[in-house]
């Protein structure tokens, strides 16, 4: 047997392998991603690329009801591997389809259950697969990343006041702080992606996808150079409480994480590595390992852009009517948006009552706003607590979208254990029955269940543009430049660009009811194009970019879903810049962090022979000192070209790229 496997690693030079009758090997279809499968009394991986060890021998087993361990003193009963190079169409996304390439290893175990192994030129993951006829209960995982030495790291942590007690409430939103592995605070958790810097160029990203009946991963310090994972045991008694008391917070968590089906599937455990930071911008491994749609007709799902009201706080002038939550206030932003081709308005907190959104605001007609905007071609959706919508789900979405409503964003949910994660995969289906799209805002992080349902169009879970309205010590441009590299690994982030009042770093300011961004013009400009989101936001007012029509004309052009992507350079928390297709057109964005700095724009990504018009807006010469400065130029550029331009302090260049032939 032993002569047979090694014939197919000799002939296809991918194929696990038993070194010794405990030992397994793995390698990514270029060779230079290597994992190592260890079966003694514990089963463990570690991951190589190269000549580095991107994870140290790290154990990983489930325990389950009655104390059976999955991965203790296991017996391997068969070894099967596989070679899978194909592609899947991904319509809503960032590019059209995506290439699934990797080898696989099954082990599959005496106590009915398995480990699968795959790995990806990009990265790495396993799962683990259960085959039983009863239901189980799973009462703890073990999923532990031990590293070779004290690593520099990207971490976002849990910091939530709502209920101290509990580390497991989260909104998900959080700075990266940049500290060794050692230095991880403790007595606090941080959640998925973080990154760790390997080497001083290799990069390694960890996440998780296909979490369905499962709680999120958290980590924790495991003494050394480790992290541990960390899960929500399952809820048992919940109360009203946290923001205007539309959360559900715990109370009260069983000793278990999950009772679930004894046949099943278990989240992926992913490893992302990368040799150029840029890579990680342009990733595709949570579409890769995410359950295909469920949705069989997707056409009706329509991304696009949205005017949003909450952020800039309703705050529109020149008007003969007072602003505010009421029908006139609305119907002015149906009809900006109608002008500007934009395809949804959104109303926010305020529409109706909070925890009974049957019942409406006096102030607001909502049938009279529906067919207002149905006869300007524009869509409206709804914001909802998730506590206002997830016990009358049906009820509900039959009667908004009877109403001929597009879609909800729903918000405060800020928990991610096997409970919660089950009812955001009911409300997106039960949406989908409806013909409803979902903008799940409320602090929840992508796992792939954007693959799975797809009218589930965004998520928050980023420490979005609204926070500028009360964090005025936060570093948003240095944020601006890391997210790309971790966060939107995950998937699309409804972080609510668009502010037409920039400002410098010397100039920010908090304003609730006038809000402001730190960087400039274009650097908002460049968000458009860099941060994924098919339901994208439009956050300042329709006063502010009627002023500002120029920009306003160029955010309209921009796509939300697009063909191609290419990443054309980028460091983390430093600077990026990313091109994106759609159709025959291209669109480029690049922004900086609070070092103004030279970057050059290689159009080779252009196809060679045509000639294009580019339309470039890029900062203006007194952008250091009125961030609002920027300078539009249209140039001819060909897949030859190369443009160098200056950034300035949170600066950014975008542009649309059109072929003149």
């Amino acid at each position: 047997m032993k002569k047979i496997l090694l014939l197919l690693c000799l002939a296809f030079g991918w194929a696990a392998f038993a070194q010794k009758s405990n030992d397994y090997k793995l390698a990514s279809p270029d060779g230079k991603l290597q994992v190592g499968i260890s079966v003694t009394d514990k089963i463990t991986w570690t991951v190589s690329h190269g000549s580095d060890v991107v994870l140290a021998q790290s154990p990983m087993s489930l325990t389950l009801e009655g104390g059976e361990v999955l991965g203790k003193s296991a017996t391997v009963k068969s070894a099967k591997t596989a070679q899978v190079n194909t592609t899947f169409a991904t319509p809503l996304y960032k590019k059209k389809q995506v290439q699934d390439y990797y080898n696989s290893l099954v082990l599959t175990f005496k106590n009915n259950f398995s480990i699968e192994y795959r790995a990806y030129n990009d990265g790495v993951a396993y799962r683990f697969i259960t085959a039983r006829k009863k239901d189980i209960t799973v009462k703890s995982e073990e999923a532990v990343f031990n590293f070779t030495a004290d690593h520099n790291t990207f971490v976002p942590y849990v910091r939530d006041l709502r209920n101290p007690k509990d580390m497991l409430i989260s909104s998900f939103e959080a700075l990266y702080e940049n500290q060794k592995v050692s230095a991880f605070k403790k007595d606090t958790l941080a959640f998925l992606p973080f990154l760790v810097e390997v080497s001083p160029k290799k990069k390694a990203v960890f996440l998780e996808a296909g979490l369905e009946h499962y709680p999120g991963l958290f980590v924790s310090q495991n003494g050394g150079n480790s992290f541990k994972g960390v899960f929500a045991g399952y809820p048992l008694e919940e109360v009203n409480g946290g923001f205007h008391d539309i959360n559900m917070l715990v109370t009260k968590r069983a000793d278990y994480l999950v009772k679930t089906k004894g046949t099943r599937s278990f989240p992926w455990r992913i490893v992302v590595v990368a040799e150029n930071d840029k890579d990680l911008a342009n990733n595709d491994m949570v579409q890769k390992l995410s359950d295909p749609s469920k949705i069989k007709d997707v056409s009706w799902i329509k991304p696009g852009k949205v005017a949003w009201d909450w952020w800039n706080d309703w705050n529109i002038y020149g008007v003969d009517f007072k602003a505010g939550i009421n029908t006139a206030t609305y119907k002015y932003y149906i009809d900006f948006a109608s002008a500007n081709k934009v395809e949804y308005v959104v109303l926010d907190e305020g529409w109706s009552i909070e925890n009974n959104i049957m019942e409406h605001n006096p102030d607001v007609n909502l049938t009279e706003l529906i067919a207002y905007a149905k006869q300007r071609n524009v869509g409206i959706i709804l914001w909802a607590s998730w506590m206002a919508v997830h016990e009358k789900t049906d009820e509900i979405f039959k009667h908004y979208a009877d109403m001929g409503v597009k879609g909800f964003k729903v918000d405060f949910i800020d928990r991610d254990d096997a409970k919660m994660v089950q009812s955001i995969y009911t409300i997106a289906e039960k949406a989908a029955n409806h013909k409803l799209l979902i903008d799940y805002h409320g602090m929840y992080k992508p796992t792939g269940i954007q693959r799975t349902w797809p009218n589930i169009l965004n998520f928050e879970g980023v420490k979005g543009m609204e926070n500028n309205k009360w964090t005025p010590d936060d570093d948003v441009p240095t944020y601006d430049c890391t997210i790309p590299f971790i966060r939107m690994m995950a998937g699309p982030m409804d972080y609510t660009p668009g502010a037409m009042d920039n400002t410098t770093k010397k100039q920010f300011r908090s304003v609730g009811s006038k809000p402001k961004s730190q960087g400039t013009r274009c650097h908002q400009l460049a968000l458009y194009t860099i941060f994924e989101a098919p339901l994208q936001m439009m956050a300042d007012s329709p006063t502010a970019y009627k002023k500002e029509q120029e920009s306003t004309d160029f955010i309209a052009k921009i796509p939300t879903v697009f063909d191609e992507t290419v990443a054309l350079d980028g460091s983390v928390g430093n600077y990026v810049s990313v091109a994106r297709k759609k159709g025959s057109n291209w669109y480029l964005g690049a922004i900086t962090n609070w070092t103004a700095r030279d970057i050059t724009i290689d159009f080779s990504f252009l196809e060679k022979g045509k000639t294009y018009k580019a339309e470039i807006f890029k900062d203006g010469v007194n952008a250091d000192k009125a961030a609002v400065d920027y300078r539009r130029e249209t140039v001819t550029v060909t897949s030859s070209t190369k443009l160098t331009f200056h950034l300035a302090e949170g600066g950014g260049v975008a542009a649309v790229i059109v072929p003149q032939n």
